[in-house]
């Protein structure tokens, strides 16, 4: 069967910010057009993705980073269990704060085991030194691709840190004042919102804000709030998201929810398996088109391993003798969704 994967283009930006000096409005269009072509999915038995790159975009053309007072630069601290080589330590505590995260995020997605009690135990003296780069940003939407889900904590936490996201209510108000009143920071107010609800700020709240956002008649504000509900990663996130993949008018934003329920974003592996029989179900929705309906076959095989086609009975079959979790195979790498 041919290989139909193309590279999916962004829904038109229609907002732009009033603020002249604001750098949002370029990055998200860049990074919309990031997260499209990662949402690109195959529609033949195999599902397979390749990764994408893509160079460095010109965020900031136009626009000024805002200054910070300067500060002295905060020494690393050791995290006492680390078992990352002395000289490597020392050669990162030399960096500035900026370039000792990079540095250590970037550590942390080859070799996660030697950096992520680095991260941990310096998140806090980082904060006010960290700005939200282009190349922290890569960074960070790299970690999040990881498939270790503390790499993708991690990412979560240096990303609130940089852009001055405490796990506090009055950050949650902040984001959503943005969401609210600023359609030019509205986007990754968004992501960023289900972030914060994912490391514990008030996860019920953000949920409603999130599906609220998610019927949005503005296609962009409606793919960013699919993405905020797979950064929230908990368990009532999952019914949206099915909801978004099985009714979505855009085949954007239902190929994207489909990806975050299976692959992308802050679910557990555990939580993943629980949409298995939702999936299920939606085999047997008439009104799903022949697209739709291959995304929750895409889905299935990548949350479970399996490989049965577009057989609704194999997979029903399969599903009664394979429903715990300790008898699911583990999912290759890069078996569908980037």
């Amino acid at each position: 069967m041919d290989d139909i994967t193309g590279a999916l283009q962004p829904a038109p930006l229609t907002e732009q910010a009033t603020n002249r000096h604001s750098r949002t409005p370029n990055r998200l269009r860049r990074s919309a057009a990031f997260f499209l072509l990662l949402a690109g999915l195959s529609t033949f038995a195999g599902y397979q993705i390749a990764r994408l790159e893509i160079s460095r975009p010109n965020w900031l053309h136009g626009s000024q980073l805002p200054t910070r007072s300067a500060q002295a630069s905060p020494a690393l601290v050791p995290a006492s269990d680390l078992s990352v080589a002395n000289a490597e330590v020392e050669a990162i505590s030399h960096l500035a704060p900026q370039q000792q995260a990079e540095r250590l995020l970037q550590l942390a997605i080859q070799r996660p085991d030697q950096s992520l009690g680095l991260i941990d135990k310096n998140l806090d003296s980082w904060r006010g030194h960290l700005e939200d780069t282009d190349q922290l940003f890569h960074i960070v939407l790299a970690a999040l691709d990881a498939n270790d889900p503390r790499v993708r904590v991690a990412a979560v936490e240096i990303d609130l840190v940089a852009n001055n996201l405490r796990k506090s209510q009055q950050s949650l108000e902040k984001l959503r004042n943005q969401i609210q009143h600023d359609p030019g920071s509205r986007s990754l107010a968004l992501w960023r919102l289900g972030a914060l609800g994912n490391r514990g700020v008030a996860p019920a709240k953000v949920l409603a804000l999130l599906v609220r956002y998610s019927h949005d008649p503005n296609q962009l504000t409606r793919f960013w709030a699919v993405e905020g509900l797979a950064m929230l990663g908990t368990e009532e996130s999952i019914d949206p998201l099915l909801s978004i993949l099985a009714h979505d008018p855009a085949k954007q934003i239902r190929e994207r929810a489909a990806t975050n329920i299976a692959r992308s974003g802050m679910l557990t592996s555990e939580q993943r398996l629980a949409a298995v029989p939702q999936l299920l179900n939606l085999l047997d929705d008439d009104s799903l088109d022949a697209e739709t309906q291959n995304l929750v076959y895409a889905s299935l095989q990548v949350i479970t391993g399996a490989s049965l086609g577009k057989n609704p009975e194999a997979w029903r079959e399969w599903w009664a003798h394979h429903d715990q979790p300790e008898k699911i195979h583990r999912v290759p790498k890069n078996l569908l969704f980037a």
